[in-house]
């Protein structure tokens, strides 16, 4: 299932999309989507409602230099076991949303295309084997970073923490095996990113297992993997996608903040 989070502009629902290119609809569902699936009998044209970040998640941990190349055009090593940092919950966005650069903070801002995990039970310390009993689904994220910050900083807050640096979306695919699946970023009709899951150096079953040995992870919160080879920074006016396989294209473009 297509799990979305929209608002008809009366509120904000839950539902499930479906349908083929350019005639989804939008099937409501009662309350919140961890659980039985309920419907309300509500069918809405996707092009009614304005779709939202598909979970608004207590918290976002991602991992960084999780493929080989990209640590490599970074001039960085591949580390040892799972590097992982946090951005807030008022990074997120969602599709067609605005990224607000920061102009009188940072002289360059990143896109950094990625596959995203989003948990769907209360779990810790999850062995490796029964990770995909904790998983709802996958989306796409974009994990906006202003490089220069984090060149300057010892750690990565400030570089990844800023309002509109996560964008999600465009929905939540329940129904999938993200082990090989194509990832493609765009800027402006042009690719700059074209990788595939199959090359993330800690797959997402050792990645799950690995975070909940740190912290408990509640049902909602997301888990961006890493991302393939060709970062490179994004200019105001700017429109960003990143598509992945089976899942759908996350778009978003760039605005000035200042």
């Amino acid at each position: 299932m297509r799990i979305a989070r929209f608002s008809t502009g009366e509120g904000v629902s839950f539902g499930v999309v479906e349908g083929g290119p350019g005639e989804e609809f939008i099937s409501a569902i009662s309350g919140h989507p961890f659980g039985q699936v309920q419907f309300t009998g509500e069918r809405l044209p996707l092009s009614q409602v304005k779709l939202l970040a598909p979970m608004l998640p207590s918290k976002v941990i991602a991992i960084g230099r999780n493929y080989a190349e990209h640590a490599a055009e970074m001039g960085n090593e591949v580390p040892e076991e799972p590097l992982i940092f946090m951005k807030p919950s008022t990074t997120v966005i969602g599709h067609g949303e605005s990224i607000a650069y920061p102009t009188s903070l940072s002289d360059r801002v990143d896109y950094e295309g990625e596959l995203a995990v989003v948990i769907g039970r209360l779990c810790r310390e999850v062995p490796v084997e029964r990770v995909k009993d904790v998983i709802f689904g996958y989306t796409c994220a974009n994990d906006v970073t202003a490089r220069d910050l984090q060149k300057k900083d010892v750690q990565f807050t400030r570089a990844k923490g800023f309002d509109t640096f996560c964008p999600l979306g465009p929905w939540i695919q329940t129904d999938l095996d993200a082990s090989d699946l194509a990832l493609t970023t765009t800027v402006n009709g042009e690719i700059r990113q074209s990788g595939r899951t199959s090359q993330l150096i800690n797959d997402i079953p050792a990645l799950v297992a690995y975070v909940s040995a740190v912290m408990t992870l509640i049902p909602g919160d997301v888990i961006l993997t890493g991302t393939p080879a060709g970062v490179g920074p994004l200019e105001i006016g700017d429109e960003v996608s990143v598509g992945i396989e089976g899942i759908g294209t996350l778009t978003n473009k760039v605005v000035s903040r200042d």
